[in-house]
């Protein structure tokens, strides 16, 4: 696979950069610039070498939102950055031919479009059109089989950019940890994550189901878990799984009856066989917290993807409370998922990890499958 320093002519060159500019706004306003940080250094690579940097991207996923306020925030982190508010038409194309050397254009959501999610062709083409060269450096959107992600690279020369690169050795590291090493895998679905549970557990000593998806596993070793959200799939599955001892699960969760406010005040701590018919699993307990907490000072390697209890009803405590067990420890600490990064960017210990992924989704399919659609694309 070529990267960005394999390009040997950049001055003056109209580059296409797939970049990671799918943040969050609120308000109108970008609420976390993580991502477009990560982006700055192959934008930057490729402005001081004189190219005409061409940005897209998606944002959000109704396919109405706008990347003007991203390209605004990402002006304060690059110089010369600015925004048209089409993709393909021709006021986008003129933009490009206008865009002076060493300067960034951002092009309108990819997802305005019907042919990106589509991997049309013809927008492919309408795309690749407005460059020379292009850089994949969307690492978090490497999973999806979208024209931007496997159609453009076959129209032009392709190459990864600096943040993909990283995440792509960095992210290698994972599948050969140093011994004793603990995996905390959140989510919702035991069906998406079960060929990674797979793979995982020929890797890691220790693997903690955390998120909705304990509820599958409680359930599955016999436990009530009441009118928590369970995916009703492969019980059997799970039950195989769980004859195998590297599989942990907590000793006691916080719940809340069915039909009052999911809010932490209104929790209670109960063990796992004191749950009750009426109530939701919602996070894990203090117990739990301490112990895994303590399994995390004693690893070599910890690999983390996913809240441990329902982040976005503010059941922070599990989280927040594992995260700084991480961040104190000696582990080589690998951390991925929109939630989880946003939880160690509230606490200001980013920094204490080893490593901190761009993707979700992404970060998992690669640990699972070894490649991604995005990736093979770049050959």
């Amino acid at each position: 696979m070529k990267t960005v320093h394999d390009i040997k002519i950049l001055d003056n060159i109209p580059v296409l950069v797939r970049a990671p500019l799918n943040v969050p706004i609120k308000e109108g306003v970008v609420a976390d610039d993580y991502r477009l940080k990560r982006a700055v250094p192959t934008i930057e690579f490729l402005t001081s070498r004189g190219a005409r940097v061409v940005l897209i991207s998606h944002i959000g996923e109704k396919g109405t939102e706008t990347l003007k306020p991203v390209a605004e925030a990402l002006g304060k982190l690059v110089k010369n950055v600015s925004f048209c508010g089409t993709t393909i038409d021709a006021a986008a194309r003129a933009a490009v031919r206008e865009l002076p050397p060493g300067h960034v254009l951002v092009l309108e959501n990819l997802r305005r479009n019907s042919g990106e999610k589509k991997n049309s062709m013809e927008f492919a083409k309408e795309l690749a059109a407005l460059a020379d060269v292009f850089v994949q450096d969307s690492f978090d959107t490497c999973h999806r089989v979208h024209a931007s992600m496997v159609s453009v690279p076959t129209l032009l020369p392709s190459y990864a950019g600096l943040l993909l690169l990283e995440e792509l050795t960095e992210l290698s590291k994972a599948l050969t940890p140093a011994r004793p090493s603990l995996a905390v895998i959140g989510g919702a679905k035991f069906a998406t994550k079960e060929v990674l549970l797979q793979v995982l557990l020929k890797k890691y000593d220790h693997i903690f189901v955390a998120g909705a998806l304990v509820n599958d596993f409680l359930k599955a070793a016999g436990h009530e878990v009441g009118k928590s959200l369970v995916s009703g799939g492969d019980d059997a599955g799970i039950r195989k799984m769980l004859e195998n001892p590297k599989i942990v699960l907590p000793t006691d969760v916080r719940v809340v009856r069915e039909g009052v406010m999911p809010i932490p005040k209104n929790a209670r701590v109960a063990s796992v066989d004191d749950v009750q018919s009426d109530e939701i699993i919602l996070d894990i307990g203090p117990e739990t917290v301490k112990r895994l907490g303590g399994m995390a000072q004693s690893m070599k390697a910890v690999l983390w993807n996913g809240p441990l209890g329902k982040y976005e009803d503010d059941f922070v405590d599990g989280t927040h409370d594992f995260a700084q067990a991480v961040a104190v420890s000696s582990a080589h600490s690998i951390v991925g998922g929109g939630d989880t990064v946003a939880a160690l960017e509230t606490l200001g210990i980013l920094k204490k990890f080893s490593f901190v992924s761009t993707g979700g989704g992404a970060m998992l399919d690669l640990l699972a499958k070894g490649t991604l659609p995005g990736v093979e694309a770049l050959g």
